[in-house]
């Protein structure tokens, strides 16, 4: 193969594996090449648009939140799981509380049923509510010891969060004040935790 042809060849392959790449720094907020955000931003404004102004500001208030307790709330099941396997080894789901267990396999045979709803549905730590996460850190809390400060740090906050998780996930608007003690207790957490 002459070298204009390979080097031709190496280009394309280059700008193909970047081109892959870039998609998931893109989805991280992080700008590779054209900017993306001014196109999504119009597909926002005209999904939006029907909604009157106030339900409009109040959706994009409540998006910034929900995105932040989605990455708080899964930094959390990688923690745990990570812990554990660490631990425990890969078999370490079996040595959790029977109850915690058994309701998130529920809400997994659950999720199968549901054929026609497409997303994840193999793990099951997915499964499990967020306030059993803290619950499971607590049972395992010699795992967890010399990471989070103690129990009541861990349980105060993952209450307190979990009560605006909820509030979030049904749609329901929240006060100022709430929206700067979430960002406070994620950023005590993140501070805590070392991320």
């Amino acid at each position: 193969m002459d070298n204009n042809l390979k080097d031709l060849r190496d280009f394309f392959f280059r700008g193909l594996m970047l081109e892959s790449e870039a998609t998931k720094f893109q989805k991280a907020g992080i700008q590779i090449g054209a900017d993306s955000n001014y196109s999504e931003e119009q597909l926002l404004l005209e999904s939006l648009a029907p909604f009157n102004i106030n339900r409009r500001n109040n959706s994009l208030e409540m998006a910034r939140l929900y995105a932040l307790l989605h990455c708080f709330e899964n930094e959390i099941r990688a923690l745990i799981r990570e812990t554990l396997e660490e631990k425990e080894g890969v078999e370490w789901w079996g040595n959790l509380p029977t109850k915690i267990k058994s309701h998130a396999e529920s809400r997994q045979q659950t999720a199968l049923k549901d054929s026609w709803l497409e997303g994840e549905k193999e793990d099951l730590l997915g499964f499990i509510d967020f306030g059993m996460l803290a619950s499971i850190m607590v049972e395992k809390w010699s795992y967890f010891e010399n990471i989070i400060p103690s129990q009541h740090w861990l349980k105060q906050r993952m209450d307190e969060l979990e009560k605006a998780r909820n509030f979030i996930a049904h749609n329901r608007m929240l006060l100022p004040s709430e929206f700067q003690r979430i960002y406070m207790y994620v950023a005590d957490w993140n501070r805590v935790i070392g991320l």
